[in-house]
């Protein structure tokens, strides 16, 4: 297993770390994730440490914190050889304080996933969203308060904007505080708009990008293809995905040319978009879920080897999308905005 360093920090982290989202299946949008229950989520574990993956990704809103007091459970004796990241922001119940990135409900938040989790400490603590009602600086003195009691090791952030990631450093910066060291972000061969800001900014503010649904929400495992009927045993038919309705059009295309790739390499459809993924850059770490074993075996695949430059380029003619405004502008002159260098 590859590690590689998390941001401005000396954190290493295997570039698979493994998703909890399936844990539980408290309700029908969970449920379309999976129902992994506590027996079977210790085997998927323990395959993922046979493998090298000791990154272990949950949310307190997933199943409603019951991703949490499975993983919890399951990690019960192993704490030492695992690392484990969990967020807070959105809403764990009814009340005016039971969501957002308040000093309230952070803090409160925090204790309650610590108890979930059996553990002391959390080693990355995300915000799962922005919260444009709250004061950057509460978040962050916040954040920062918790990395001082001990009670978490890192911060990160999820699905911010350029400029919400921004100011948020730019805050840290001022005051002296705990800075975001990742940006958890949607990232796959068919939503790139991730390149067009955050990219960038995650390059020039050595913010390292985690990556969630890597696979579009299984568009991109190999079951979607041109001519045949949409599978209905998906996340995406079940009602349990992210992203914008999809250009099927678009996809076929992708999927052809992963084909090609797949056939190029002998490996399947899915390692091939995972491991295009991976040489991205910024990217240190990608997410990767199961329903069971055998799938979870086929992720574990997609690394100990790399793509060539000349399939890489196959895949980025296949997927690309045209920028909007600025980008579109910026890139008439890339003298001035130079592009990431996606093939080193």
């Amino acid at each position: 297993m590859e590690y590689r360093q998390l941001g401005a920090s000396g954190l290493h982290v295997p570039v698979l770390s493994f998703g909890t989202a399936t844990f539980g299946g408290g309700n029908e949008f969970f449920k379309a994730w999976g129902n992994t229950q506590l027996n079977e989520a210790k085997q998927l574990i323990n395959l993922c440490l046979d493998a090298g993956v000791n990154f272990f990704d949950t949310a307190n809103v997933y199943s409603h914190g019951v991703s949490e007091e499975i993983l919890g459970q399951a990690l019960e004796g192993l704490r030492n050889k695992v690392l484990i990241s969990t967020k807070a922001t959105f809403p764990m119940g009814s009340g005016p304080n039971d969501f957002g990135s308040s000093r309230f409900h952070l803090l409160e938040q925090a204790e309650a996933s610590l108890r979930r989790l059996k553990t002391d400490h959390i080693d990355i603590y995300h915000l799962h969203g922005f919260d444009g009602n709250t004061p950057v600086e509460e978040t962050l003195k916040a954040l920062d308060d918790l990395i001082t009691s001990g009670k978490v090791r890192y911060i990160a952030c999820s699905n911010f904007s350029g400029w919400h990631l921004m100011k948020s450093l730019s805050v840290s910066e001022r005051y002296g505080w705990a800075r975001y060291i990742a940006h958890q972000a949607y990232y796959s061969l068919l939503d790139r708009e991730f390149e067009w800001e955050l990219m960038p900014l995650g390059i020039d503010q050595n913010v390292s990008t985690i990556v969630w649904s890597p696979l579009a929400s299984g568009q991109l495992g190999g079951k979607f293809r041109r001519g045949q009927p949409i599978p209905q045993d998906n996340r995406r038919s079940q009602g349990g995905s992210h992203g914008p309705e999809t250009n099927m059009e678009r996809l076929y295309t992708i999927v052809d040319a992963l084909d090609e790739v797949a056939e190029e390499t002998g490996k399947s459809v899915a390692q091939v978009a995972l491991n295009w993924v991976l040489q991205r850059p910024t990217v240190a770490n990608i997410i990767i879920g199961a329903r069971n074993e055998e799938q979870l075996k086929q992720n574990l695949e997609a690394v100990g080897w790399n793509l060539n430059i000349e399939q890489i380029k196959k895949l980025d003619a296949a997927s690309e999308i045209p920028a909007v405004y600025p980008y579109w502008h910026q890139r008439q002159n890339t003298k001035l905005n130079p592009l990431p260098n996606f093939y080193k």
